[in-house]
């Protein structure tokens, strides 16, 4: 059976009705999604079934690091955290600047950390072999760049706007814009994912990833805003966006995903 946007809403209508009852009735409020949340249906398939495996505290507690990528200052370039300057040409849509902390619960910079973003590009289309939506590959734009942040906790990546994109998740589903952003503490084990999205997006109320996101404040949190001290003359609009670890203002995370 094809599920309409009918079904998608009535079952995010469920889904948000259970959490306002949990609220209510003193439950602490969740900052992440469930790991499976029906309305999102790939997550329903993909979430763990079984316990988490201890690690043995008699073993050497580095030794998983063994089998982890590795990096170090030196892998990064000048030109990695710039989308728009790792190919001979210049890539099509709309330049941006993205640019934000990295911060923990109390507010302090988290420094040196390595942040990771990737997306579709402006028409919607990844780079990627397994991609499937028909929209034109851009042979100027890869998607993919890299920083480190300073010792503010700061980052800055400039790229282009990337546009939405169907994913068959439900009849005539389609997913608002967004940047992946991946964050790798000091270990490869300690790596957070999660999506910044982009201001009055009209595909909002219709995304099962983004309503996955019950408490309102925190979906909030999970979308940037126009910095006009950030756009660049005659070049790129800017956005901020900072990230914060955990604590009760915490970023939304995809843990388990």
């Amino acid at each position: 059976m094809t599920l309409t946007q009918a079904d998608i809403d009535q079952e995010i209508a469920a889904a948000r009705a259970a959490y306002a009852e949990r609220v209510a009735g003193g439950a602490p409020v969740e900052h992440h999604p469930r790991r499976d949340y029906a309305p999102y249906r790939s997550s329903v398939l993909r979430h763990p079934r079984q316990q988490p495996v201890a690690v043995d505290t008699g073993q050497d507690p580095e030794l998983v690091e063994l089998h982890s990528p590795a990096f170090g200052e030196r892998d990064i370039t000048g030109t990695d955290n710039d989308l728009t300057r790792q190919h001979s040409g210049e890539p099509i849509g709309e330049r941006i600047t993205v640019s934000g902390r990295l911060l923990d619960r109390d507010g302090r910079p988290v420094r040196g950390q390595l942040i990771e973003i990737w997306q579709a590009n402006a028409a919607g289309r990844y780079a990627h072999r397994r991609e499937q939506h028909d929209a034109p590959l851009d042979p100027n734009f890869t998607g993919a760049g890299r920083t480190l942040t300073d010792a503010d906790g700061g980052y800055r990546f400039t790229t282009v706007q990337p546009g939405p994109y169907p994913w068959r998740n439900h009849l005539n589903a389609w997913r608002p814009a967004h940047i992946h952003f991946s964050m790798f503490g000091t270990a490869f084990t300690q790596r957070l994912v999660t999506q910044m999205y982009f201001p009055a997006d009209p595909l909002f109320p219709y995304d099962p990833i983004i309503q996955s996101v019950t408490d309102d404040d925190a979906r909030q949190r999970l979308v940037a805003a126009y910095d006009h001290s950030l756009s660049v003359p005659e070049f790129s609009m800017g956005y901020r966006w900072d990230i914060v670890l955990d604590g009760p203002h915490a970023t939304w995370l995809e843990e388990g995903r």
